[in-house]
């Protein structure tokens, strides 16, 4: 092993190497070692939304900017559809909703933000891009507030069953922006796609 006097009659230019290669090594190291511990802790704090099952979901309402939506779950002979109550009474597209429902029901959030109230006009909280509420078979409802998206478009800023009144500090989460696409649809993808279909059938021969 060489003592720290070998070390010293090294040419200057070979020692200048060694260091910066112990400098660089120290800087991945230190990287990967930071970057690992950050993945480790979004994993752990990340939390889910909601608790209720897409299941538990008998009615589902979708208040947007240009639009309202209501609809409730009809079970028939142990078969669950969606029937669109509001702009139209017509049979709603299974998919549609069941794509929001799984994002109700499974979607986690790993940031969550203490605000002032009147901060959530930065937010875009104040006049929100979507509302979406739930009513449980239990008779339970939770509301989801959709606001602007962060600076780099990948997550929502939310608020989670807000109170009525928003006074002194209240909770902002950080969502994925799959809930924006999901509510953002023309009425059309709302509805059943058979029921949009125009008809087939010839029309009656006359007599």
């Amino acid at each position: 092993m060489r003592s720290p006097l070998s070390f010293m009659n090294l040419p200057k230019s070979t020692l200048i190497l060694l260091l910066l290669a112990l400098g660089l090594g120290g800087f991945v190291y230190f990287y990967e070692i930071r970057s690992a511990t950050q993945k480790q802790e979004a994993a752990v704090q990340a939390k889910q939304i909601f608790s209720f099952t897409e299941e538990q979901v008998a009615a589902l309402s979708v208040k947007t900017q240009n639009q309202t939506l209501k609809f409730e779950r009809v079970d028939k002979s142990g078969q669950s559809s969606w029937q669109m109550k509001v702009p139209n009474d017509t049979p709603a597209s299974g998919g549609t909703i069941a794509y929001l429902l799984d994002l109700l029901a499974k979607g986690k959030s790993d940031r969550t933000l203490s605000v002032s109230s009147p901060q959530l006009a930065e937010y875009g909280l104040n006049q929100p891009q979507a509302n979406i509420e739930v009513k449980l078979k239990n008779n339970e409802t939770h509301r989801l507030v959709l606001g602007n998206p962060n600076f780099d478009r990948s997550f929502l800023y939310a608020q989670v069953d807000p109170p009525a009144q928003n006074t002194g500090n209240v909770d902002v989460l950080l969502v994925s922006p799959d809930f924006g696409n999901a509510v953002n649809r023309q009425l059309s993808e709302w509805k059943s796609q058979n029921d949009n279909k125009p008809s087939t059938k010839s029309p009656n021969p006359s007599p």
